[in-house]
């Protein structure tokens, strides 16, 4: 891998994390292009901490006041106690299956395709159906209907699902408006991607170089980047303009790479 490579890759993980279409997906599809990989796949991982750097940017201001009422609101307390419960089923599922899903299943181009194909049709059809929201303030989620959330989210684990997409959709599907469900798959976030990039550095430190170390602050850095100019927007535009587009966008990028596999193969 070349440092343009991890430029690109981490500009593409910063542009799609927050987005409904898979961050996992379209990064190994473009190494795929590329002809490229990392040690232990660990690269794809750990450029998420630039993505998790510009959410907590963004959300600097909002965090503070959570720190600052958490000791005293019984009402933050709760929401901080709902994150943490829906953290929990991905956290003791992903580090389970840690081998098979980074050996296996970030090997499968089909696998991923078709999860895109599939998740996009889910986005378009979820996005004509109509819902009746519960929840209209992302404090106001229970523990429980967070901790459904989070089991939702364990569907992410197949590589081309799509963390957000799949919380956005079950927290839609549990009462939340989709403003309400996206925010809330940010909050869920932080603690998910920070997990995964400490277990994943545990497990493959060893394994890393210095040029590895290198190109991963070059992905970290694009993925920063871009992760600050989507969170800025991306709550604005699912609310004004739904989930269509991201559901159209996986058809197609899904249905080019199944077009690719069935003539060149995998």
């Amino acid at each position: 891998m070349q440092t343009w490579h991890a430029i690109l890759l981490g500009l593409i993980e910063g542009l799609t994390e927050y987005l409904p279409v898979s961050s996992t997906a379209h990064l190994l599809l473009t190494e795929k292009v590329l002809g490229v990989s990392s040690t232990g796949r660990t690269f794809e991982v750990l450029i998420q901490l630039g993505a998790i750097l510009a959410l907590l940017t963004v959300y600097s201001a909002n965090l503070w006041k959570i720190a600052c009422d958490l000791p005293r609101d019984p009402r933050t307390q709760r929401f901080v106690f709902a994150v943490l419960l829906a953290f929990l089923p991905a956290a003791i599922i992903g580090a389970g299956l840690h081998k098979i899903i980074k050996e296996v299943l970030f090997e499968s181009p089909l696998l991923i395709c078709t999860s895109l194909v599939v998740g996009g049709i889910v986005l378009l059809i979820v996005d004509r159906m109509k819902f009746t929201p519960r929840y209209n303030d992302v404090m106001d989620i229970t523990p429980l209907t967070a901790l459904k959330i989070g089991l939702c989210q364990c569907l992410a684990l197949i590589p081309g699902v799509s963390r957000s997409g799949s919380t956005i959709v079950g927290a839609m599907f549990l009462g939340t408006d989709k403003r309400t469900a996206a925010e809330f798959s940010f909050f869920l976030a932080m603690p998910t991607m920070a997990g995964a990039f400490a277990y994943d550095l545990y497990k493959n430190w060893s394994q890393l170089t210095a040029d590895d170390l290198t190109l991963i602050g070059f992905g970290f850095v694009s993925a920063f980047i871009a992760g600050v100019i989507v969170v800025r927007f991306v709550l604005d535009f699912i609310s004004a303009r739904g989930l269509s587009f991201f559901g159209w966008w996986r058809v197609i990028v899904g249905g080019i790479g199944l077009g690719a596999i069935a003539v060149l193969g995998t």
